[in-house]
């Protein structure tokens, strides 16, 4: 394995999904999974197609209750091709003995490219090349190669190529209960000798699809077209040794593609005027060139390895093709169907990593958020609130897309779901028009659609808060924090907790930063926003107030996760592993054994911690204090090692936020942590979740890890804030970055000595705070610091 190409030798049907989603293609519109072309969905293969944007809304049956759900759909398969020897059964690698078989990712060029050598008997050897790629330059574009070449044999392969529309959504084992059939009227047709089209539409959403492949061969090519699929039809005359190929170059478009007046149309015309394979591979890794370039990260070793492996699939998930498009941050990526391709708050572990990268990708994304703010505010009144409640799952239009029960594998019971509570994703926004504001320097934003939604999420919360007598302070009551494994109180009728920390500290800081952008906005702007969501003097004098009394609890010297977590039952944790072993989803363990989870000081993931996270010493201990409450060094300690030792890292972001914080502390155990969030998805740490789709978040966060975690890297003020922190296993790193129209600004560390570079190309000098002094440092010089032990 190289730095720059992912390797998989053997094939191993274990393993198989696995690999499909981290061989993954896609360019931001659309992704393909790295299913084997001659291989139909079953308990082994899933390929699966997903474009960005495209859900539908399907009402189900489930335990005697009617649950609708909506799901990022999976669009007709253009990928199936299949061959065998003339009057032979089809050969794939679970019906045919395999000699050799290798997956290759090649990341630099965007290509997965396969060889396999099937064992035909009597000496005789097939072997296949293939060499696949989504383009990265038109983004309606994918293109398949095979190559066929025969050992000791000469004779006939029929090679059959197809575009399917007959697929569902079936590749969580979860949601099989659930109707999983979004696409209806397939109808497939002819576009030319060498041209097949498919159409259909989503059975709610109804939006059209139109896809068209052309098949590219010496021999001729028939067709037959039997709906909900198409076939072409080719067969290959091989002589020993000579390699014959077949291209498929295939066109995707949808109804809510502009400039277009058919999905069909525009992609028999598009797979029309497409060039060969070659024409197509070359401006397509030109494409990737310029990505690869704006996204520069070296880190030496495995470590180096799998963090360019993240961010390739943060990439394809989320490029320059984003820009133009109406989607949020999908949590599992556009690589599968776990989480239904909801969005949730993992965008604020990704954008941090854009805003410095790709700046209009991170705009794209929180224009999402900002169309969907006046369901926000409906979702609010309706639960009886002022301003925005943003949805903790969100899909094509904004309303609360959680799931209102969840099955549990081990029990097969399915119990009602109360995440939609988690109500601090949007603090999470908040912080994520923040950051994006004062990364990219974006004025015009930061005083129309970010202001916006900031007054409204700040309304929100000072709404939300209640005053109590007794404590001489504003609480929070009925939330769901990060943690999700409480959501009651032990013996409580309704769900809910008071007080979580993270909320209410987050909440804090939403209003204090609103006042303060209030403050900044120039007046004419000021005041057309407060006319128009009427906002007056009375109103911000609440949110100063609620922004300085909001509760904190805390129980035996350390921030407590809720109130009352401190009077919960401790959970024999050695005991439940030795039971066990792998006890990360405890929840599911508990109701398994008709027990809960919201009785014990147990954690699925970081709480209390993700402040930590959020926020670098010196501002939490600034929120703190504004609340009126001392956070210092020794509670903050006691606090980490606290909840360290009550956590189950049932989730992959865990081990991130854990690492981190860690490392910011400058603790042994940061790289332990580390290593399990590089490790999340290539070693399915989750066991299995990997084949339904990659861990977006978590992937991010690690190049956000060594971009601002070790670097200790803060945009504000006009100037980059950098303390770095000693990480021995990652003592060695490079990053390029854009800052407030500065690009390529360059950032290394080796050996404790740190280097900032301005290229000579930007117009102004760029100022460094360090902990104790500022440097500034002019185009076309690099500023050397030598790091302190």
């Amino acid at each position: 394995m190289t730095g720059w190409t992912w390797e998989y030798e053997g094939y191993e049907p274990a393993r198989q999904r696995l690999r499909e989603s981290l061989c993954t293609l896609g360019n931001g519109y659309f992704a393909t999974r790295g299913a084997l072309p001659e291989c139909a969905a079953d308990e082994i293969h899933y390929p699966g197609t997903y474009i960005a944007g495209i859900h539908n809304r399907l009402t189900s049956c489930v335990a005697g209750r009617r649950v609708e759900n909506e799901d990022m759909v999976n669009v007709p398969n253009w990928l199936p091709l299949r061959f065998r020897l003339r009057d032979g059964h089809w050969l794939t690698p679970d019906t045919a003995p395999v000699l050799t078989h290798r997956m290759d990712l090649h990341l630099a060029s965007g290509m997965l490219e396969r060889r396999t050598r099937y064992d035909l008997g009597k000496g005789r050897v097939l072997t296949v090349r293939q060499q696949r790629i989504v383009h990265m330059a038109d983004p309606h574009l994918a293109v398949l190669r095979t190559e066929f070449t025969a050992e000791g044999f000469s004779g006939e392969l029929e090679v059959e190529a197809l575009l399917d529309g007959g697929v569902t959504n079936a590749g969580v084992p979860r949601y099989r209960d659930l109707d999983g059939h979004h696409l209806t009227h397939v109808h497939a047709g002819t576009a030319a000798p060498d041209t097949v089209w498919l159409r259909c539409r989503t059975r709610t959403s109804d939006i059209r699809i139109g896809m068209a492949a052309r098949l590219t061969a010496d021999p001729p090519v028939t067709i037959r077209n039997e709906s909900p699929r198409t076939t072409q039809h080719t067969c290959l005359d091989l002589v020993e040794g000579r390699t014959a190929s077949v291209d498929k170059v295939v066109a995707l478009h949808t109804s809510r593609d502009p400039a277009i007046s058919d999905p069909l149309h525009a992609s028999v015309d598009r797979v029309g005027r497409a060039p060969g394979f070659d024409a197509l591979l070359e401006t397509h890794i030109t494409a990737w060139d310029q990505i690869w370039r704006r996204a520069e990260l070296d880190v030496a070793g495995d470590s180096g390895r799998i963090l360019r492996l993240h961010l390739f699939h943060v990439l394809q998930t989320l490029s320059p093709h984003t820009a133009d498009l109406d989607v949020g941050v999908p949590a599992r990526g556009l690589h599968g169907e776990a989480y239904r391709g909801h969005v949730f708050w993992d965008e604020l572990f990704v954008l941090p990593y854009l805003n410095l990268h790709f700046p209009e990708v991170s705009r794209a994304l929180l224009r999402y958020r900002h169309r969907r703010l006046e369901q926000a505010c409906t979702s609010a009144r309706a639960a009886g609130h002022r301003g925005a409640m943003y949805p903790w799952q969100s899909g094509s239009d904004g309303r609360e897309e959680t799931q209102q029960l969840h099955l549990n594998p081990r029990s097969g019971r399915w119990l009602p779901d109360h995440s939609r509570l988690q109500h601090h994703v949007g603090s999470a926004i908040a912080y994520n028009v923040w950051q994006y504001c004062e990364a990219s320097g974006d004025m015009e934003f930061r005083h129309t659609k970010g202001a916006e939604m900031l007054l409204q999420i700040a309304r929100f919360w000072a709404d939300r808060a209640v005053y109590d007598g007794g404590l001489g302070r504003h609480r929070i009551k009925g939330v769901v924090g990060p943690d999700e494994y409480h959501d009651f109180y032990p013996g409580a009728d309704v769900p809910g907790l008071d007080d979580n920390a993270y909320t209410n500290v987050t909440a804090a800081w939403v209003l204090a930063r609103t006042l303060e952008l209030l403050d900044t906005l120039p007046e004419p702007r000021r005041r057309e926003l407060a006319e128009r969501t009427g906002l007056d003097g009375g109103e911000l004098e609440r949110w100063e107030d609620v922004s300085r009394t909001l509760h904190v609890p805390f129980h035996d010297g350390v921030i407590s996760q809720f109130a009352g977590y401190g009077e919960l039952a401790e959970l024999p944790w050695e005991e439940y592993r030795q039971r066990h072993g792998d006890i990360r989803r405890l929840d599911r363990i508990l109701e398994a054994e008709g027990d809960t989870v919201n009785r014990y000081k147990a954690s699925k993931q970081a709480d209390v911690l993700m402040l930590g996270y959020l926020f670098a010493p010196a501002e939490l201990g600034g929120l703190f204090r504004r609340l009126g409450y001392r956070l210092d060094d020794d509670v903050w300690r006691s606090t980490v090692d606290y909840y360290m030792h009550r956590t189950s890292h049932g989730s992959t972001l865990s081990g991130l936020v854990h690492g981190w914080v860690l490392a910011r502390a400058r603790r042994a155990e940061a790289w332990k942590f580390c290593q399990e969030a590089l490790q999340g998805d290539i070693a399915d740490v989750q066991g299995g979740t990997t084949g339904e789709g990659i861990h977006l978040g978590a992937m991010a966060g690690t190049l956000d890890l060594v971009q601002r975690g070790l670097t200790g890297l803060e945009t504000r003020c006009g100037a980059l804030w950098l303390d770095p922190v000693p990480l021995p296993e990652l003592s060695s790193y490079g990053f390029a970055l854009r800052y407030q129209g500065h690009w390529g600004v360059r950032l290394s560390l080796e050996r404790g000595l740190l280097e900032i570079a301005v290229p000579a190309s930007d117009a102004s000098a760029i100022d460094v705070r360090l902990p104790d002094h500022t440097v500034s440092v002019e185009p076309g010089e690099t500023a050397r610091l030598e790091l302190p032990d």
